[in-house]
């Protein structure tokens, strides 16, 4: 395929919330340290060479709501794609107009260092571009006004050598990539624990002209029990009809 093989992680609730409260619960620690071994640990099972999120996910986790430090009427960038330098490991930003305030090209996860890559529309402003070339982090153009999918991967396949890519966020985000065919895989990493807040982020959020609420159906490929009560399960997602 023209696309890396695309595998959602998430870790969730046991009331399908992806963010809340109940993370800071001591019984929530096991399933948390299982999350991340998964994806990131000294064996992880994908063995990925990035992972994507979108800009709400980015900030809350990594920018933290920084404003970016925008030079006003920055001299024309080269048109294109800008590709700073190859890594080992990518954090893909799905960042459409350019909002995220970015301090480095590389970001931290706890044991787990990645070169930045931020996936922008053309409604990305000059400034904004140039202020990522002024920190060495790279970008792909995909879309005029709305993020082309295919477009975003097929670039971080051939650009950056991306065979496979973690999907991690947020419930938008997840659920516009499976409406377009785009995650072959979910990996759900469920916590022994609930909240209830119905103000937090579920695992999949519709959002109109992103996305539809048509169902998607998937198959079970395995369900773990784990150390601390927490729960493993992995689903093929079925082809659409």
């Amino acid at each position: 395929m023209d696309r890396p093989y695309i595998f959602c992680h998430m870790f969730v609730s046991l009331d399908g919330k992806i963010m809340g409260n109940y993370m800071d619960l001591p019984a929530c620690e096991a399933a948390s340290d299982l999350f991340y071994d998964i994806a990131f640990g000294p064996e992880p099972v994908y063995r990925h060479q990035g992972w994507l999120s979108g800009r709400v996910t980015t900030d809350d986790n990594f920018t933290h709501y920084r404003t970016p430090d925008l030079i006003p009427h920055a001299p024309t960038v080269p048109a294109g794609d800008f590709v700073a330098r190859q890594a080992p490991m990518y954090y893909v930003s799905v960042d459409p107009k350019g909002k995220l305030g970015w301090q480095s090209d590389t970001l931290t996860y706890e044991t787990t260092t990645a070169h930045v890559v931020e996936v922008l529309t053309e409604q990305a402003s000059n400034d904004y571009k140039a202020f990522l070339r002024r920190l060495g982090i790279s970008y792909l153009l995909a879309g005029k006004d709305t993020l082309d999918y295919a477009l975003a991967l097929e670039k971080l396949k051939r650009l950056f050598g991306i065979q496979v890519l973690m999907l991690g966020g947020g419930g938008v985000l997840n659920w516009s990539f499976l409406q377009a065919g785009m995650c072959d895989e979910l990996s759900l990493v469920v916590a022994p624990a609930a909240d209830g807040n119905p103000r937090t982020q579920s695992l999949f959020l519709a959002r109109e002209g992103l996305s539809t609420d048509k169902p998607i159906s998937f198959t079970l490929l395995g369900a773990e029990a784990r150390a601390g009560n927490a729960l493993w399960l992995r689903y093929q997602v079925n082809a659409k009809k």
